[in-house]
C-alpha cells in the first residue's frame, strides 16, 4: 500500500482534485498541447537530469522522458496517469508545499513557473501523450501551406513565413531598396561588398543574372569556407603550450574550391571523412580527411601519450556530432546523457570509428616530419622536388667514392713512416685538456649551479625544447684549438640533447659578434663524428642526443677551424647550447686545449693505435684506417660536402609542403568505454557503430569511416539534412530555424517553423545535397527580400525576429568587417589560396605570450600579405589575432557552428586605430581626391558611397563636408602628427596631395568605415 499523503494545499493541486471529482474536463486552450512544443522543454530543464536517460545517476528509480517510464507503477504511485493529474506522482510533487515532497528539490534551484505548471497539468488533463523528440523523426513529405496573400509569394519558403505570419496577424515588411539588396546579397555570399558599378547597373528584374554572378565568383567558396573552417576548428598551429605551426593551409584551400565546384555535400562530407578509403582515392580526397587532424597536439615534453590519444579521438567524435547531428556528445564521454538518448556506449562506438589512427598521442617534431606529425601527406613540388632528387644523387656518389678514397689514401700512407710516427705521436703524447673555469652558467630566467671548484655545472632535467643553457669559461691558454664538453650522469644513464651548439669568444668582457667556426672533431666512443656535426650546424630542425652515466661520462669535441689567439694569455669563450632537453640531472665540464687537431681522437682509436701491429685485431685496423683517412685534407672534404650536402637535402626537403591526413593502420587498434572519460580506466570493449536511436548502417557498408560517413549521409538520416539547411537559414538569415544550431537535443531550442525546416531537408536530398541550389532558394524569396526596418508593432510582438516579419539586421562577420575595408579602398589583394599570411598586429602582445625568443617572434609580412582576404590570416591557438577576436571570431579549439555576436567598445577602439583600418581609410581618402571630383561634397559622397552602396542623404553629407574642413584646419596646425598619422600602415601616402588635406579626408573616411552601417548586414 501506498504510504498516506500529506494534504493538498496546493492551490494548483486543489483545483486538480475538485476538477477530478466533479468528473469536469480541464479548460482547454483553442489548440491542444504537444508534448515536442509544450511539455517536453519544461521537463527538460527541470527534470530529466536527475529523472532522464542516464540510468546510472537517475534518482528513485523514476523517468520521465519515455512514456513507459513516466506511467509505471513505482512505490505505488506512477509519475503520470493520462487524464488524472490528481493521481499524477509528478504534478503532486511538482505542486507539493512541502520542501521535502517538493519536485524539483530546492537544492537544485530550479523554478517551475505557474505558467508551465498549468501548461503541464493542461498536458496531462489531455492524456499525457507523449512524442518522440522531433529531431530524431524521419523526415516526412510536406506540402507548402495555402496563403491569403498570393502575390507575394516568390517560391515555397515564402509560403511556410506567410502562412505563419497570417496566422498571427502579422504583414511582411515591404521590399528592401535594390542597393540594400544587392549588398545584403554580396555579403551573404562572397563576404564582400558591391562595387559601385554593380549597385548603378542592378534591377530587381535582373537577381537572378546577379545571384549566377556572385554564385559563380570564386569569393563564394572563400565566404562558404570560413564557416566550415569554425565547425573544423581549424588554425595554423598545434595549440597547448608549444603551439608550434603546422601545415594546413592544402585543407583549408580544398575547402574553397570544393564549394567553388559546387561539390555535392554528400560526397563534400564523404571525403573529408574517409577520403583515403575510397577506392584508388585521388591526391585530393586524401587532402580532405585533414578535416579530422585539425584538432589541437600537445607537443610538450610531460606528455602522456594515451591521454592525448583519447583526447584527440573524442575530440573527432564530438565535432563529428556537432556538425552534422547538431547534438552534445561530449556529455556522453563520461556517462549517459542526461537529456538526450544516447549512451556512453554510443559515444565509445562512434570513437571506435576514429580510432584506428597510425598516431601516438604526442604532437612529433623532428628533421624527418618537420611540423607536422604523422599521417601526413606531401604535397606536390616540382622544383623543389627535381632540386632534391638532384642533391640526392650528388650525395649518393659522394658516399660511394667515399670507401675507394679512404682505401687509397691509407694505403698510401701505410707504406710510409708517416703512419708509423702518426701512431706513436697519437699514443706516446696524449692530449693535454685544460679545466676551464666555469665563470657563469645560466638558463632562461635561472642561474644554474656551479660547484665551489668552479669547473662543474648541474643541469637539471629541461623539458622546455627552447631552453638556450649559456656558459661563460675560461682558462690560462694563449690559444685555443679545440673544446670539449662532457657530462657525467648518475648511476643510471641520464640523456641530455640539443638542436645546435655555438662557441664565441669573449674580449674586453663582451662576447664577439661572429662565433668562432667550429667542426665536429671526436666524440664519446658510443657517438659518431658525423652526429657530433648536428650540433654545429645551426640547424634547428635536428638533434643530438648523447647519453651519460657515472661510470661512462659522455663527451664531444669540436675543433676551432684556424684556432683563436689570446692576446692577455687567457682564452675566454661562451658556449651556448639551444633548445636543450635533458631526462635528468647531469654534471658538465669544459675543457680546452692548444695543441694540433690531428691529435684529437675517440679513446678507441688511441686504444687501437697502442697496440702491436701483431696484436690488432682487423677491427683494430679498420678503426685506425677510417680515423687516419678523416684527418686527410682530401677525405675530409669531402666528407665535409656529404655534410652539406645533407644539409642542403633537409632543407630543401622542409620547402616541399605537407598536410595532415587520416590513415588507417594495419592492425585496428582496440576501442574501450573509458569509466568515468579517464584514459586509465578502460571498460568493457566496443566496436564501430551509431548510435541506436538513430536508424541502423546498412549491412553492406564497411565498419569503418567511410561507411559511417555513408550513414551520415543516407537519407534515411534525418539529422544531417536538417541540421546542415538549418545552417545555411543561419547564414543568410542571421539565426536558424533552430536557434541552437550546435544543439538539436531536448536542452536545445524547438524550429521556429519545423514544417519550413522538414521541406528545406527534403529539398536539399532531393537536389543531390546541391548547396547551391539550396542556397538560391533561399536569397531569392521574398521573404529574403524584405526590409529590415522594425516598427514599434514587430518589436513588441517579435523582438528577435523569429517569425520572419521582416529581414534581420545583424554586425558583420569578423572577416567581412575587415575584407570590406581592404576592398572599398582598393587595398584588397584577391588572390585565392596558399599559405596563410601574417597582417599587422599589436607590437608586443605575440611575444608577451610566447616569451618573445627565437621564432616565438612576430613578424609581419610584406606587400600582398598585408592586403589579403581575413580567411587567410595566421592563426595561432596561444595568440589569436585580437582584431579579430573582438569582432568574435571564434579560438577555433573546437568545433563551432554558431557564432556569438556582439557590440563592444572593444570593435569601436579597434576601427579607429588598428594599423589596416587606419591605413584603408587614408587610402580610401586618396580614391576620394582622384576620382570624386573637385569639391569636397563630390568626394565625401564618392567614398560614401563605396563603403555603404548608397548616396548620402543631406543632412549626412552635410555634417561630412564640416568634418573635412574642421579635420583639415587641425591637421594644418601640427605638421609632424600630420604626416605621422598619413604614413600608418606599409603603403606610401601619395606626396602630390597637400598632408593636412589628405588626412582631414582620410580621417572622414575612417568615420564611414566605423559607422554601424558600414559593419552591418542590413
Amino acid at each position: 500500500m501506498p504510504p498516506p499523503r500529506r494534504r493538498l494545499t496546493s492551490l494548483f493541486a486543489l483545483i486538480g482534485a475538485i476538477g477530478a471529482c466533479l468528473n469536469v474536463a480541464p479548460l482547454r486552450a483553442a489548440e491542444p498541447l504537444t508534448f515536442n512544443r509544450d511539455v517536453r522543454p519544461i521537463l527538460s530543464d527541470n527534470c530529466f537530469q536527475c529523472h532522464g536517460p542516464d540510468a546510472a545517476n537517475r534518482k528513485g528509480h523514476r523517468r520521465l522522458d519515455t512514456y513507459e517510464g513516466a506511467t509505471a507503477e513505482r512505490q505505488g504511485f506512477r509519475a503520470f496517469v493520462p487524464g488524472r493529474p490528481d493521481q499524477s506522482e509528478a504534478w503532486l510533487r511538482l505542486t507539493s508545499v512541502h520542501d521535502d515532497e517538493l519536485m524539483p528539490p530546492p537544492e537544485a534551484h530550479k523554478t517551475v513557473t505557474a505558467e508551465q505548471k498549468e501548461t503541464l497539468r493542461r498536458w496531462i488533463a489531455e492524456g499525457a501523450r507523449y512524442e518522440r523528440h522531433w529531431a530524431y523523426e524521419p523526415l516526412r513529405p510536406v506540402t507548402p501551406p495555402a496563403v491569403k496573400n498570393e502575390s507575394w509569394v516568390r517560391n515555397p519558403v515564402d509560403r511556410f513565413i506567410l502562412a505563419r505570419l497570417e496566422r498571427e496577424g502579422l504583414a511582411p515588411s515591404p521590399p528592401a531598396d535594390p542597393a540594400t539588396l544587392l549588398r545584403r546579397v554580396s555579403f551573404d555570399l562572397t563576404g564582400l561588398p558591391p562595387s559601385p558599378e554593380a549597385v548603378a547597373a542592378f534591377r530587381l528584374s535582373a537577381l537572378d543574372a546577379q545571384l549566377a554572378a556572385l554564385f559563380s565568383s570564386p569569393h563564394y567558396g572563400e565566404r562558404m569556407a570560413s564557416d566550415w573552417l569554425d565547425a573544423a576548428r581549424y588554425a595554423d598551429t598545434n595549440g597547448y603550450q608549444v603551439d608550434r605551426d603546422r601545415e594546413m593551409h592544402a585543407w583549408r584551400d580544398w575547402v574553397i574550391r570544393a564549394f567553388n565546384d559546387n561539390k555535392p555535400f554528400d560526397q563534400f562530407t564523404i571525403e573529408q571523412l574517409a577520403g583515403d578509403l575510397l577506392p584508388n582515392a585521388t591526391l585530393e580526397q586524401k587532402i580532405a580527411t585533414g578535416f579530422n587532424r585539425n584538432h589541437i597536439l600537445n607537443e610538450e615534453g610531460g606528455v602522456i601519450a594515451d591521454e592525448f590519444l583519447a583526447e584527440a579521438t573524442a575530440d573527432r567524435v564530438e565535432t563529428v556530432a556537432t556538425a552534422w547531428l547538431a547534438q552534445t556528445f561530449n556529455c556522453t564521454r563520461c556517462h549517459d546523457h542526461k537529456f538526450d538518448p544516447f549512451t556512453q556506449r554510443d559515444f565509445y562506438s562512434l570513437k571506435a570509428f576514429f580510432n584506428n589512427l597510425p598516431e601516438t598521442g604526442k604532437g612529433t617534431y623532428a628533421a624527418s616530419i618537420r611540423r607536422n606529425a604523422p599521417p601526413m601527406l606531401r604535397l606536390p613540388a616540382p622544383s623543389a622536388e627535381a632540386k632534391l632528387a638532384g642533391l640526392e644523387r650528388e650525395r649518393e656518389a659522394a658516399v660511394a667514392r667515399l670507401p675507394a678514397l679512404a682505401a687509397a689514401q691509407s694505403a698510401a700512407a701505410q707504406s710510409a713512416a708517416e703512419l708509423q710516427a702518426w701512431e706513436q705521436r697519437l699514443t706516446a703524447a696524449s692530449v693535454v685538456w685544460i679545466p676551464a673555469e666555469i665563470v657563469g652558467a645560466t638558463a632562461p630566467n635561472l642561474d644554474l649551479p656551479i660547484d665551489a671548484s668552479r669547473r662543474r655545472v648541474q643541469i637539471s632535467a629541461l623539458e622546455n625544447r627552447v631552453n638556450r643553457i649559456t656558459l661563460r669559461v675560461k682558462a690560462s691558454l694563449t690559444r685555443a684549438t679545440a673544446v670539449r664538453l662532457s657530462a657525467t650522469g648518475p648511476s643510471e644513464v641520464s640523456t641530455f640533447s640539443f638542436h645546435t651548439m655555438s662557441t664565441t669568444a669573449v674580449v674586453n668582457g663582451k662576447p664577439a659578434r661572429n662565433a668562432l667556426p667550429l667542426r665536429a672533431a671526436a666524440a664519446a666512443d658510443s657517438v659518431a663524428v658525423a652526429a657530433a656535426t648536428l650540433l654545429v650546424d645551426q640547424d634547428r630542425e635536428t638533434r643530438l642526443t648523447l647519453a651519460a652515466a657515472t661510470e661512462r661520462p659522455a663527451a664531444v669535441v669540436f675543433e676551432i677551424e684556424g684556432g683563436f689567439v689570446a692576446a692577455d694569455g687567457t682564452v675566454e669563450l661562451q658556449v651556448a647550447l639551444d633548445g636543450s632537453e635533458s631526462t635528468g640531472p647531469t654534471l658538465w665540464e669544459v675543457h680546452i686545449t692548444a695543441e694540433d687537431p690531428a691529435l684529437l681522437a675517440p679513446n678507441a682509436v688511441v686504444a687501437a693505435a697502442g697496440f702491436a701491429s701483431s696484436a690488432r685485431t682487423a677491427a683494430d685496423v679498420d678503426l685506425l684506417r677510417a680515423h687516419r683517412a678523416f684527418q686527410l685534407p682530401a677525405y675530409r672534404q669531402l666528407s665535409d660536402r656529404i655534410a652539406t650536402l645533407a644539409r642542403e637535402i633537409r632543407r630543401t626537403d622542409d620547402t616541399i609542403p605537407t598536410t595532415l591526413v587520416m590513415a588507417e593502420r594495419a592492425e585496428p587498434r582496440a576501442t574501450h568505454i573509458l569509466m568515468r572519460g579517464a584514459y586509465d580506466h578502460p571498460g568493457e570493449r566496443v566496436f564501430p557503430a551509431t548510435p541506436a536511436i538513430l536508424p541502423p548502417m546498412d549491412p553492406a557498408w564497411p565498419r569503418t569511416r567511410l561507411g559511417l560517413a555513408r550513414w551520415l549521409m543516407s537519407p534515411e538520416n534525418p539529422l544531417p539534412a536538417r541540421v546542415t539547411v538549418n545552417r545555411l537559414w543561419q547564414l543568410v538569415f542571421g539565426t536558424g530555424l533552430v536557434r541552437t544550431a550546435g544543439d538539436f537535443g531536448s536542452q536545445g531550442e524547438r524550429p521556429s517553423h519545423p514544417e519550413l525546416l522538414d521541406w528545406l531537408a527534403q529539398e536539399f536530398i532531393r537536389s543531390g545535397w546541391d548547396v547551391r541550389s539550396l542556397l538560391r532558394i533561399l536569397v531569392s524569396s521574398a521573404t529574403y527580400a524584405q526590409s529590415s526596418r522594425f516598427t514599434p508593432e514587430l518589436l513588441a510582438r517579435d523582438p528577435e525576429n523569429r517569425l520572419l516579419a521582416r529581414a534581420s539586421r545583424f554586425r558583420l562577420p569578423a572577416e567581412a568587417v575587415r575584407d570590406s575595408a581592404l576592398a572599398v579602398s582598393g587595398l584588397l589583394v584577391p588572390t585565392i589560396g596558399g599559405p596563410s599570411v601574417k597582417p599587422y598586429h599589436p607590437p608586443g602582445l605575440y611575444e608577451q605570450v610566447t616569451a618573445g625568443t627565437g621564432t616565438t617572434v612576430y613578424v609581419p609580412g610584406t606587400g600582398a600579405d598585408l592586403y589579403r582576404r581575413t580567411l587567410y590570416t595566421y592563426w595561432k591557438r596561444s595568440v589569436p589575432h585580437p582584431a579579430l577576436l573582438a569582432f568574435d571570431l571564434p579560438f577555433r579549439e573546437t568545433c563551432t557552428v554558431q557564432r556569438v555576436r556582439t557590440n563592444t567598445p572593444l570593435q569601436a577602439l579597434n576601427l579607429m586605430n588598428d594599423p589596416t583600418y587606419v591605413e584603408a581609410a587614408r587610402v580610401l581618402a586618396h580614391r576620394m581626391l582622384r576620382e570624386g571630383g573637385a569639391d569636397s561634397a563630390a568626394r565625401l559622397a564618392h567614398g560614401f558611397r563605396l563603403v555603404l552602396s548608397r548616396a548620402p542623404r543631406a543632412p549626412e553629407l552635410d555634417l561630412l563636408v564640416r568634418a573635412q574642413a574642421r579635420s583639415q584646419r587641425a591637421f594644418a596646425t601640427d605638421p609632424a602628427a600630420t604626416a605621422a598619422y598619413v604614413r600608418v600602415g606599409a603603403t606610401a601616402p601619395d606626396a602630390t596631395f597637400d598632408a593636412a588635406e589628405l588626412a582631414s579626408y582620410a580621417a572622414v573616411a575612417g568615420t564611414i568605415l566605423c559607422m554601424d552601417e558600414a559593419v552591418s548586414r542590413n
